[in-house]
């Protein structure tokens, strides 16, 4: 008899998977478990609850799974990285309210799911920008809701958003970014770099906070990349844009 395991990957090259409950697409990501990326996500903060299913796959088994709105969300409520990564492939943003993404973005599991939700779900959702304001206030303990508002003024600063004022913007990043938790750090920075490259009133501001804090200025990237210290960052990319 043939092992649960082979049944699916027999069913998955067919490209014919069937409406799954929660277990049975546990079990399924299980099997698709990599112990390479297990290690890479670990690295990265991911918590022991996964299997290390790689990306690729998890975008594979969305387009394969006949799925609702009430198993993506039952997928996310377990806490797994896997799948919470494949429940923001099935989410529908229009269908949830701003309180329930609000509550999701709150229940993260690790940057990469911060990610992913971010992009896919609260990117699409009507209310995003009266998300971004509460998410991005002083007073905000959340790191998760944090990281999302932070992540979300860096995308409208880099749109050219008129309404924002980055000078006010700076005086938090300079105050705050420092002790900031890890996971807002990067999408604070993020915001202080978009500053920095689109303008250029501010961006002499912008690279001295970024050489005074220090922030990812030895971060290690591969040859022809740029690193996210933000000096070094916002000079090739306004040379770049001089081209």
């Amino acid at each position: 008899m043939k092992s649960p395991g082979t049944y699916f990957h027999a069913e998955w090259n067919r490209g014919t998977l069937q409406r799954m409950n929660v277990k049975e697409i546990l079990a399924q990501l299980k099997t698709l478990g990599n112990e390479v990326r297990r290690k890479h996500n670990a690295k990265a903060g991911a918590p022991d609850n996964q299997f290390g299913v790689k990306l690729g796959d998890i975008r594979t088994l969305a387009k394969k799974t006949k799925a609702d709105q009430q198993l993506a969300l039952e997928l996310w409520d377990t806490g797994n990285v896997d799948a919470q990564l494949l429940a923001t492939q099935l989410i529908k943003p229009a269908s949830l309210t701003a309180d329930e993404v609000d509550k999701l973005t709150r229940s993260t599991t690790c940057a990469q799911v911060a990610d992913w939700l971010n992009s896919y779900v609260v990117a699409e959702h009507p209310e995003k920008e009266a998300l971004r304001v509460k998410w991005q206030k002083p007073k905000e303990k959340d790191r998760w809701a944090a990281r999302a508002g932070w992540h979300f003024t860096a995308s409208r600063v880099n749109k050219g958003a008129e309404d924002l004022d980055c000078s006010k913007l700076l005086d938090r990043i300079e105050k705050e970014m420092l002790k900031a938790d890890p996971v807002v750090q990067w999408t604070m920075n993020n915001t202080l770099g978009a500053i920095g490259i689109h303008d250029a009133e501010l961006r002499p501001r912008a690279i001295a906070i970024g050489e005074k804090i220090g922030l990812y200025r030895d971060w290690p990237v591969s040859k022809g990349c740029t690193p996210p210290f933000v000096p070094v960052w916002v000079e090739a990319m306004v040379a770049r844009q001089k081209k």
